[in-house]
């Protein structure tokens, strides 16, 4: 029997906000997240990376996107920090004006140097116009770990698109494609995934299109990652 979301409601409070009738006031740790999107806002917010993180979400992958995941109150870098320590995969949205952002480069570098499996997309913008500046904002301790993370970021196979021409439906496509296989990869033996379908001609579908998983799977993805 399916429950309400009163009934929810209530269960959670008894549960996590006065566990045994005792502390009614608790610390309630956020979920952590399996993939990490790593982008600057004002470029692809409300365009490339916000549509990636609805598909992924809907997928039920447990996305972090820092203008949907946290709320006001929550402290910047603590929670920043603890999502790239938890994530399983990390997608760095690169864009004409990525490099420009200390906070962008601060979130690759945590990334790359966790030894997080890493997803690059280079929106608009070739590998080879990525550079760190010294804008006087950062030291040179700094300029130099930026720098390794986004070279080594630069030379890991990612994804390209053109804003301009592109088929959006299709990257997105693509995109959710390559999230879900790094997902397995790291998650463990793909051929335990492959168990799970008994149709092969499903199984195929699974493979060149992620989009149309089954939600029984995403729940086996997620309670195994």
């Amino acid at each position: 029997m399916q429950r309400s979301p009163a009934n929810l409601s209530k269960n959670f409070a008894r549960k996590f906000l006065n566990p045994g009738g005792r502390n009614p006031i608790r610390t309630i740790p956020s979920p952590s997240c399996a993939v990490f999107l790593n982008h600057r806002g004002d470029d692809t917010r409300k365009t490339l990376t916000g549509l990636l993180y609805d598909h992924l979400f809907r997928l039920r992958l447990r996305p972090f996107l820092d203008s949907r995941n946290m709320k006001p109150g929550d402290k910047l870098f603590d929670q920043i920090d603890i999502a790239i320590r938890n994530c399983k995969v990390g997608v760095a949205v690169f864009s004409p004006r990525y490099c420009e952002s200390k906070f962008c480069l601060y979130e690759l570098a945590l990334i790359m140097e966790s030894k997080k499996r890493v997803i690059p997309i280079f929106w608009d913008v070739k590998p080879s116009q990525l550079l760190v500046k010294d804008n006087g904002t950062c030291s040179v301790e700094e300029l130099q770990r930026f720098s390794l993370a986004l070279e080594e970021a630069k030379y890991t196979v990612g994804l390209a698109f053109d804003s301009s021409t592109g088929d959006w439906s299709e990257f997105l496509r693509r995109a959710s494609h390559a999230v879900i296989e790094n997902l397995l990869e790291v998650g463990g033996d793909e051929r335990y995934w492959e168990k799970k379908f008994k149709n092969q001609a499903l199984g195929q579908e699974l493979k060149f299109n992620p989009l149309f998983i089954p939600q029984k799977l995403n729940q086996d993805l997620i309670d195994r990652l």
